[in-house]
């Protein structure tokens, strides 16, 4: 199955390509400031860029509420998730949820998980993901899901925020209530591997729209 987000981004490229948004610098946005001292800081540099956009998708409001609405796995759900989690410092539960994209058939996720093994200096793991967001992305895929445009995911001038921490290399990270919002998410299970999961609520986007 195919991600309908996954236009966002090419995994044989440094960074994402620009969403479709006039009131966005994209241009000056992708450009970094200056490069950055080592492979593992510019990948998470990279990162969250690629998390930024995710959220910044006019469908992410919608393919969020897939994981509520619907039985069936919906890889585009799973990989705004994940972005969410990633921009509230729950790393390991971001790279669940990712993983869990990409087993959908998401490349974005699977590219996001190839910066983020980076990141960490699992390079071997990093160039596994790699090529499975390759392979994912060249290979046969079903029609993307029609979505409906809604409001955006997150306030504009939350968004313009984190947009700008990316742009001037600093760490990304919701501000103090949204962040609440994730942290009161209901955890399912407590998973060996990632510890506690955090699953979307049917009220998680209204609260961050709020």
């Amino acid at each position: 199955m195919s991600a309908g987000s996954d236009s966002l981004h090419s995994p044989t490229r440094s960074a994402p390509p620009r969403p479709d948004d006039e009131g966005v610098s994209w241009e000056r946005l992708l450009t970094a400031p200056r490069p950055f001292p080592s492979e593992n800081l510019q990948a998470a540099h990279e990162l969250d860029l690629a998390a930024s956009l995710v959220l910044a998708m006019p469908t992410a409001a919608a393919s969020l509420d897939l994981l509520v609405n619907d039985r069936r796995i919906h890889p585009e759900g799973a990989l705004v998730l994940g972005a969410l989690l990633h921009t509230a410092r729950h790393r390991d539960a971001a790279q669940f949820w990712w993983q869990f994209a990409a087993g959908g058939g998401s490349y974005t996720a699977a590219s996001c998980l190839s910066l983020l093994h980076r990141s960490l200096g699992e390079f071997l793991d990093a160039e596994l993901w790699r090529r499975q967001a390759e392979a994912l992305a060249t290979g046969p895929r079903r029609p993307p899901r029609v979505l409906g445009v809604r409001d955006a995911l997150l306030p504009a001038g939350v968004l313009a925020e984190i947009l700008t921490l990316c742009h001037e290399g600093l760490d990304v990270k919701l501000p103090p209530r949204l962040a609440a919002v994730i942290h009161q998410l209901p955890v399912d299970c407590d998973d060996p591997e990632y510890g506690e999961l955090p699953q979307v609520s049917s009220t998680l986007v209204r609260d961050l729209a709020g």
